[in-house]
């Protein structure tokens, strides 16, 4: 059963529940009512006949009276007094009857008052009234009478139930148009539930820009505008896999065509030092040549692993460093290697501290400082500094072309292939200079000109 079914029979259970109850209690206590006003104006009225019968028996001498002439006495008494609902005891005997029907049962007890009281009986399918009282007489009578009321009130009973019929009938076009409408409600209320199954079903099988439209500002408006942002979220994630993947491919792809050369001249030349009978210097020229062949390899492999490693970034570590540190440490690392080739080092940071993974930093900082080397000649400067979030990287060497700039940050690319190989690169570090900052939330500017020399910011967010 559906949600909106469950919800409109529940509130119609409740509905006709509630009004079953309502008028239960509207009609038994309307019932009630109409019997204590007819006792109550039944009970007066005793009185007053019980009490003109007193002053009538008072100055009467019954007790010398024949039965058959008392009976008849007694007779006439009740009905010029009373009408013809009453009956006469005397000394709880039938003595004169008005009514048409005959005494029965043996609980005239309960009407052993001076003040009247009322029962109630069923007989043969009707509902009677009894109200009955003592005849207040002086303590000169030796005998006693007693005055009953019997009055047929199955009219109120008859009344009742038509009421209980009218209120069934009522009570089932009202229950029917009630049905109704909470059905039709609660459809439309539940309509923007429906509209997010519907949704998330076309997320599942792909449709990714699906949404759910916003209808109002209640609970079930603020959970569709959730459920918008969470689509917006998964899209904005699946992007994100779509992009890591095709840059994997892109990756693998590249990385394919760089093994090849490298492989090929080592097979090469292996296949020679097999095969054919050479010197022993061209030995040593070809071994020399696997050897450098080699670690090329070595190389791309480990550039590759950093890089795979950094698009899942699970183990990054954010923690707030001085960025004086940071350059200190580089600065001590490159510091043999630009010895070798004759490349000067200088630096310059304020106290400046930035949230940063220092390993990964480091790693920044070297390959920059690697691609000025690579760039620069022997006895050039190569600048590094860091004010405030920004840090650059300048050297003076050969630059790049305007129209290389763009593509200098893709893995593999290298602006001159030749120099670059020759150099040991394998236009991987440029590609992960760019991940790291992008982990980092900064952004990297690079202006360069040839023959000028290059220009790499890394700038870092102000709010760190």
């Amino acid at each position: 059963m559906k949600l909106w079914q469950k919800i409109s029979l529940l509130t119609a259970a409740i509905l006709l529940i509630s009004m079953v109850v309502y008028g239960g209690i509207t009609v038994y206590e309307t019932s009630n009512y109409n019997i204590r006003q007819t006792s109550s104006a039944a009970s007066r009225q005793v009185r007053a006949t019980a009490y003109a019968l007193g002053q009538s028996l008072e100055n009467a001498a019954t007790e010398e009276m024949s039965d058959t002439a008392r009976k008849a006495y007694l007779q006439f008494l009740l009905r010029r007094y009373s009408s013809r609902d009453y009956m006469l005891l005397q000394d709880w005997q039938l003595a004169a009857n008005t009514t048409n029907f005959e005494l029965t049962g043996n609980r005239l007890e309960q009407f052993d008052s001076y003040e009247p009281v009322a029962a109630f009986q069923q007989k043969n399918g009707r509902h009677l009234m009894i109200v009955g009282q003592k005849i207040p007489l002086s303590d000169s009578k030796n005998t006693s009478y007693q005055l009953l009321l019997v009055r047929d009130i199955s009219e109120i009973y008859n009344n009742v139930l038509t009421q209980i019929g009218m209120f069934l009938i009522i009570l089932g076009a009202i229950v029917a148009v009630a049905i109704n409408a909470v059905f039709w409600m609660i459809r439309r209320m539940l309509k923007p539930l429906r509209d997010l199954r519907e949704t998330a079903g076309a997320i599942s099988q792909g449709q990714l820009d699906r949404r759910v439209r916003v209808r109002s500002n209640d609970e079930v408006g603020a959970l569709s505008v959730s459920f918008n942002q969470m689509a917006d979220q998964i899209e904005y994630q699946m992007e994100e896999l779509a992009q890591v993947s095709e840059r994997r491919k892109q990756l693998l792809g590249s990385l394919a065509h760089e093994l090849k050369t490298p492989m090929t001249s080592i097979i090469g030349y292996s296949d020679t030092l097999l095969h054919v009978r050479i010197n022993e210097e061209q030995q040593k020229k070809a071994l020399t040549h696997i050897n450098n062949e080699c670690r090329r390899l070595e190389r791309l492999s480990g550039k590759m692993m950093n890089l795979l490693e950094l698009y899942n970034n699970e183990t990054i570590h954010m923690e707030k460093h001085p960025v004086s540190q940071l350059i200190g440490k580089v600065a001590e690392l490159e510091k043999y290697h630009l010895k070798e080739q004759g490349i000067t080092l200088e630096t310059r940071s304020d106290d400046t501290v930035l949230l940063m993974d220092m390993d990964l930093m480091e790693s920044l900082l070297v390959n920059l400082i690697d691609n000025a080397m690579k760039a620069s000649k022997e006895g050039d400067t190569i600048y590094v500094e860091a004010v405030g979030t920004c840090i650059l990287v300048e050297d003076h060497g050969r630059g790049i072309p305007a129209e290389e700039i763009p593509k200098i940050t893709e893995a593999f690319y290298m602006v001159d292939k030749s120099r670059s190989k020759k150099a040991g690169g394998i236009g991987l570090g440029l590609a992960l200079c760019t991940q790291i900052v992008k982990l980092h939330g900064a952004k990297m500017e690079i202006k360069s000109k040839p023959g000028v020399g290059t220009q790499i910011r890394v700038i870092f967010s102000e709010e760190q």
